[in-house]
């Protein structure tokens, strides 16, 4: 190594240590929280942009059928999430504090919340599938109704496996053990994706194949997650029967965040899914071109993602330590690496347009409404998305989760909802007056959540 290079290492190690190393985490431990996340993020996204491209195969019903229950998955699933984050930042808050014993109870607990909810959850929307459907999606066409009717039962039947999946990898954030996490996730989503490629493009099962795919490899992935914590793992130390032992004392601490996340989580998918009613009425074109610009807009939120999920460890862990100084330095120093990952990602990906159109193979008609869409995003995000959605979950690491969520909810159905169908529909402007709104709404969350972090009262919370 020359003198050049040594002196540019010392430089970039300066730099590093400056804006991502306190008293409670320095920034070789940052990275080590962070790179696994970000590996995974950027193996879940890319396994759903060829999953949707694997999809798109099998026509335009198909991708709209798998639009349409995605957004009901994700609204459903991220109620389970929700309590598990609760999990996370009460096991990051324990870990920060050193009090080990209480980070495997919290752990423990947490994963037989999440589990509760999500079996409840899947019996629930099975046995109303169909009411669901026709309340959300009557006005879609035949075939993507059945389509859409497989692919929603499927996926319920998958929801407890997920859900402990879920749990198991929020207690391993808390207490920033992101690297077997990681390899989990690789497990189940590199198997999903081949079991897809078996199902859908070999032998041609389209939905059907999706679903078959989707449930073999979330099983999988529980069964690994739990064999992992159960044999291998020192800090968490899991076992089944003393997770059938309620502590209520550590459950009302996860409820306290995880309750108020899932009410945000319910209500804010809750508009995603009656915005997405107002794009059933735009037709199966602008329904497909939606999926097909959410799959895309996704691949640009890979590191930003994966910063929204490590900043509860490194923020739980510094409030744990009762060090809040060292928490508003690491959240801004995230928010600004987030924005830079933002600008980095879109000078790398908008060259590639043409090919990722190859990959989906949409109707000519709709290609330049989807460019439209991703070049707004491209243009926003940077600014606007990461104190939109990176600064509220440091918020929650420190307990501010009521405030949060009513925010969150606000800006959604106010803007997100309300202006949406006033520009998509009211005004005529279809798919990308719905998009526009959404951006908006990004304007007016950021500018919430920056007025709220710079006063005191959110890390005020005492949980641990």
């Amino acid at each position: 190594m020359n003198k050049l290079e040594l002196k540019m290492k010392h430089k970039s190690v300066l730099l590093l240590d400056k804006y991502f190393t306190g008293e409670s985490i320095d920034f070789k431990q940052m990275i080590t929280i962070i790179i696994p996340i970000f590996v995974d993020q950027a193996f879940l996204i890319l396994m759903s942009f060829l999953n949707t491209a694997m999809i798109s195969s099998a026509g335009v019903a198909a991708v709209s059928a798998v639009s349409m229950v995605d957004s009901l998955n994700i609204f459903l699933v991220n109620v389970f999430i929700a309590v598990a984050t609760g999990g996370t930042v009460i096991v990051a808050q324990y870990k920060g504090s050193g009090n080990i014993k209480m980070v495997s109870k919290t752990a423990t607990q947490a994963i037989t919340a999440v589990t509760l909810f999500s079996v409840l959850l899947s019996v629930i929307v099975i046995i109303f599938n169909t009411p669901v459907l026709n309340v959300l999606f009557g006005k879609a066409e035949a075939n993507v109704f059945q389509n859409a009717k497989l692919y929603l039962i499927g996926s319920c039947i998958s929801y407890p496996f997920i859900a402990i999946f879920q749990a198991v990898g929020g207690a391993l954030r808390g207490v920033g053990e992101t690297k077997p996490y990681l390899n989990l996730s690789l497990l189940m989503n590199v198997t999903n994706t081949i079991l897809n490629v078996v199902f859908i493009t070999v032998l041609n099962m389209s939905v059907k194949g999706l679903v078959i795919s989707i449930l073999l490899a979330r099983v999988l992935g529980m069964i690994a997650s739990l064999i992992y914590i159960m044999k291998y793992n020192e800090t968490i130390r899991f076992q089944i029967k003393k997770a059938l032992q309620f502590d209520f004392s550590i459950l009302k601490k996860v409820m306290f965040i995880g309750l108020p996340f899932a009410a945000e989580q319910i209500f804010f998918n809750g508009g995603k899914l009656l915005t997405q009613t107002f794009i059933v009425q735009l037709g199966t074109l602008a329904m497909t071109a939606y999926a097909i610009a959410n799959s895309i807009a996704l691949l640009f939120q890979m590191g930003p993602n994966a910063i929204s999920i490590s900043i509860v460890t490194i923020v739980g862990q510094s409030i744990g330590r009762r060090n809040t100084h060292d928490a508003r330095k690491f959240i801004k120093s995230l928010i600004v690496l987030s924005s830079i990952l933002f600008l980095a990602t879109s000078l790398l990906l908008l060259p590639f347009f043409p090919v990722m159109m190859k990959l989906f193979n949409p109707p000519a008609e709709i290609v330049p409404t989807i460019f439209t869409m991703i070049l707004l995003s491209a243009i926003a995000q940077p600014f606007l998305w990461s104190p939109s959605f990176v600064l509220p979950s440091a918020l929650r690491a420190a307990g501010d989760s009521n405030f949060t969520s009513i925010a969150s909810l606000l800006s959604m159905w106010l803007l997100r909802v309300i202006l949406g169908y006033i520009l998509g529909i009211t005004l005529g402007f279809g798919i990308i007056g719905v998009w526009v709104a959404m951006i908006v709404e990004w304007g007016v969350r950021s500018t919430i959540f920056e007025l709220r972090f710079k006063g005191k009262k959110w890390y005020t919370h005492k949980l641990v």
